[in-house]
Order: C-alpha cells, then structure tokens, then sequence
C-alpha cells in the first residue's frame, strides 16, 4: 500500500476533483441551510407572528430537507411561508439525489464512474499514452522524484486498480483528441508513448494540440526510429537493444589507458562487486578502495547508470562495477584483500558468448569490437546464429565454448530462460562473467542468486530513463570511454593530491603524479612544477580538460 500523503498545509490544487467538488458541496449546502434558517426564522416573526429562536428555526429547516417532519411549527397561516415550506422541501429532495449520486454511490462502489474526477491541477506535467512494461515501477519513479505526470491505460481495469491505488491514471483510448484533453495535453511538456502501432496516431493526435511538446517513444525494435523521428518523435527508445548494448559494453572494453609505459606501473582497472560481496550495503565513503590512500575512484555503474565520479552516499550492491586507478600493485593488493569481489584488468576480452540473438543480441553483437571473438546461440535457424539450440542445455553452451570464455552475454526472451541458462553457464565455469538482461525487476535478486554478476531490469531501466529524461538528463546513454592522459603538472603546482581531487563538480580526476620514473598517488603529495600528472575521465570530460592545458 502506498503512503498516504500529509494532508498538513494542503494546498487547492493538490485536491482531486472529486475532492474539490465534495469541498464545494459540503459549502453549498451549509449557506442553502443558513439561507433558510434566516428567511424561516424572520418569517416566523414577521408573517407569522411567532417569534422563536434561531436554533429553533434551524431545526425546523433541516427537518423540512430531510423530509423527517416539522416539528410542532406547522401548520403555517400565510401563504408566503407555505411557498417557502414547499421550496425547502423540494430543495431537500433535489441536495438528497446529488448527495446520493456524488457521495453514496461512488462509495459503495469503491470507485468513480470518470477516473478523472480523482486527478490534481496539472501544468508542465508528463503524460503516459499507454504503457506495455510494468507501470508501477514507472508511476513509483515518477512520484518519488515529485514529477506530475497522467496515466491514459486502455485496459478499464487496470485503470481502475491504478486509480484505486492512488496513481493520477485514467481510462482511455490516447488516440482519441477528447480523452487526450482529459489529461490536459496542451498544458503537459512531455508526451511518452508506448503503444506499439497505435504510437505513430497518438504522437500525431498530442502535437496537434500541443505543438511544443517533447515525445519519448518505446518501440520494440529500432528499425522504426527514423520514421518516428519524422513525425515529431524527440526520442526513440527500443529498450532491448539499449539494454543489450549497455551490457556488450560492460562485458568489453569501457575503460582504455593512453600510451602508459611500463615504468609508470599505473592502471585503470574495473572491481565488479559480485553477488557474495561482503561490501553489500557498504556507502562509498566506507569502502576500504576509497579509504586507500594511493588508489582513486574514478566512476562506479549502479544499476546500469554510470556515476562519475560515485556520491560518497552511494550503497554498493551486487550490481556494482567500481572503475579503480592506481599502480598496480596496490590494485592487486586491495583485490585479494577484499573477499567475494572479482577484478578485472580492462583488457579486451579474448571471447564472448552471445546467448540470444533478437533484438538485444543484435544490438549486443553491433557493438563488440572487430578483434574480439564472438560466439552467437539461439535456436531459432532464421537468426542465423553461429550455434543452433537450447541455451539452458549444458550441450549447447559447450559447444558455444563456454567453458572457454571470458564473458556471456544473456538477452533471452523469458526471465525463466534467462534465469536456468545463468544457472546452468555459471555451474559449466566458475570464471566467466555472466551479464544478463531480465523483464521483471523483481527477477534481478533471482539472477545475482542463479550466478549473475550483473543484471539490468528492463522494467528499470525503462523507468529511470523516462525520469532522467523529464529532467533533461539520460539514465542510459552509451558508455563513455573512460582514458587516462599525461600532462604537465604547472596548473597543480603547489597543490597536493588531495586539493586536486577535492572539486566534485569536475568530471575528471588526478590520480598520480610522476616524478622521477616514480609515480606517487599518496594524497599528501604535493604537485611540483616540474612534475606530470596522470588525469583520468570519460572521452567528453578528457576534451574539456584538454582545452585547458597542453596534453602530451
């Protein structure tokens, strides 16, 4: 059950309609009683000749609309006082069915015959035309990070149980203009469809009404991104494809060294946090590889997003992939020391077994380098795999050279296939790194369990996308490269390594200094004139320092 919010300092517009109109109601019939009790009790006094008191007359008024008599008051002798009798009954009679059709019913009912009436104020807010993956995962993100947004769901009782569950969802057809008006599209800026076919009518039908709103499309295919991208479509996304890029790119090469000679001893290396990690739950802060005083953090990925650098307030999970510099020695070092954890030089890998080969092993393979050896399975004879057959058979993974390999990649259909063919690779070869794709977030706990060491969720990934988007920024966009260049240490002169690294808000980092055919990564050194520094960052970051000083 989700949380209820705190209704303390409400304002207007974070009341639903159907809460707005009970308030309207609740007001309209307080002043139609206090009307009455007025004119009653004046009339009492004046054309009846019987004064009384104002309680007295209230009683009589309530009485008269609820239809439960009139008290010892009746009867009345002038005929203006009968006409107002008559109309305070018929007003009773009239606020009674109102009263039945706002309130009774729909509370016996449990739910309102127009969702909308449940939906807050919106402006500037996200509108979902549809959505094929898990929609609670979305609509969670959604609210943790306090975007506005509405659900349009075609399906009446998925809306339903949305609506019941307290998410701003509505029954529709996003197709049509009327039920695209009831979300209030002319005043959204961000339109996500996830419609399969019907994508290119709702995209179209959205822009006549909002000419400057932004689209994201799902698409399960990235064969229909061009024509997409014509009839408005800002930004198309094939989330199987993504996913298996993201996962040839960890299982590969996301890390190089620039023209490091032996002598500097300084790596870049990659610690997978594995799933019998005894670092789980550790913050970054308290990590023995940020406590070390010659090693750097230079990016960590958490749940398939890359942070560069890591927040010191980041908890380390079995999905977490450290990118760690530093001489070698020391890196060595901290790996053996820490138990449960896996490191890895970022070296090409010498092969790498594909399992499946649709969407996301297609885009999986596209990715891999040309000097890495690939091996693609699937037992579907139309996609042309190198190995044809099951791949939860042990037979077939062998013959794939599993046993052999340095990685394998799984983007399989079915979380069920996916979760035997991790089991079943991981009990062929203790050694491989398996990456894998799963459907149902709730499956990634069962992946790291079965022997995965690194899982990404579609549902997931799908939702933090749309998030990252409505604030302008990309969960998943492609690895960037992360290299390592030699400059001249004069812009650090009189600094000592921990000065230099102190600025957070860089998205490159010092890592050592070389002096004398010696590097240096202790933070207490301070940078000479004459000294060189080694400067690590993504490929976009490397070109922005590289403005700044001469690289050698």
């Amino acid at each position: 059950m989700r949380e209820l919010r705190n209704i303390e300092g409400l304002h207007p517009r974070d009341l639903t309609q159907r809460q707005r109109l009970l308030v309207i109601f609740v007001i309209s019939l307080g002043l139609v009683v206090l009307f009455y009790t007025l004119i009653y009790n004046w009339g009492m006094r004046a054309l009846e000749n019987r004064p009384q008191s104002i309680f007295r007359s209230f009683q009589t008024v309530v009485e008269t609309m609820t239809t439960t008599g009139f008290g010892a008051d009746s009867p009345w002798a002038t005929s203006v006082m009968n006409i107002l009798m008559v109309t305070i009954q018929l007003t009773g009679i009239v606020i009674g069915f109102v009263a039945l059709r706002v309130l009774v019913i729909p509370l016996f009912e449990q739910t309102p015959l127009n969702l909308a009436g449940r939906l807050t104020s919106k402006d500037d807010h996200v509108v979902i035309a549809e959505y094929q993956r898990d929609t609670d995962v979305l609509l969670d993100e959604l609210e943790e990070l306090d975007i506005d947004y509405v659900l349009i769901e075609s399906d009446v009782e998925e809306a339903k149980r949305l609506s019941d569950a307290g998410y701003q969802a509505i029954n529709g057809d996003p197709e049509e203009q009327a039920d695209l008006d009831r979300a209030t599209i002319e005043r959204a800026s961000l339109l996500i469809t996830d419609a399969g076919d019907k994508t290119a009518s709702i995209v179209l039908t959205a822009l006549e009404a909002n000419e400057d709103l932004r689209v994201i499309s799902f698409t399960e295919s990235t064969r229909h991104n061009v024509a997409l991208t014509e009839i408005g479509v800002d930004y198309s996304v094939a989330p199987h494809a993504l996913i298996g890029r993201q996962l040839a790119e960890k299982a590969t090469t996301p890390v190089t060294v620039d023209e490091q000679s032996e002598e500097d001893e300084i790596d870049i290396r990659e610690i997978l946090v594995r799933r019998d990690s005894p670092l789980h739950g550790v913050q970054v802060r308290d990590s023995p590889i940020v406590r070390h005083p010659n090693l750097t953090l230079v990016a960590g990925w958490f749940d398939g997003e890359l942070r560069l650098p890591p927040s010191p307030d980041d908890k380390l999970t079995p999905n977490a992939v450290l990118t760690v510099a530093g001489p070698i020695n020391e890196i060595d070092e901290m790996t053996s020391e820490i138990g449960g954890v896996r490191s890895r030089p970022i070296t090409t890998q010498s092969k790498i077994v594909v399992a499946g080969f649709g969407e996301g092993g297609t885009a999986a393979v596209d990715v891999l380098s040309t000097d890495v050896s690939v091996t693609t399975v699937d037992e579907s004879e139309e996609r042309n795999p190198d190995v044809i057959g099951d791949v939860t058979e042990p037979e077939t993974l062998r013959e794939a050279g599993i046993e052999d390999a340095s990685a394998l990649v799984v983007t399989v259909g079915a979380d069920s296939t996916a979760l035997m063919t991790i089991a079943v690779a991981r009990s062929l070869s203790n050694e491989v790194e398996i990456l894998a794709r799963v459907t149902d977030s709730d499956k990634t706990r069962a992946a790291f369990r079965a022997g995965a060491d690194y899982v990404l969720s579609i549902q997931q990934v799908s939702a933090r996308l749309v998030a990252a988007e409505v604030h302008g920024e990309r969960v998943m966009d492609p690895a960037s490269q992360i290299r390592l260049v030699r400059t001249d240490a004069a812009l650090f002169t009189g600094e000592t390594l921990a000065d230099a690294r102190r600025d957070t808000e860089r998205s490159w980092t010092v890592i050592g200094v070389s002096r004398d055919s010696t590097v240096h990564t202790d933070e207490q050194t301070t940078i000479r004139a004459d000294d060189e520094i080694f400067v690590a960052g993504s490929d976009e970051a490397i070109q922005e320092f590289e403005q700044t000083v001469d690289v050698q």
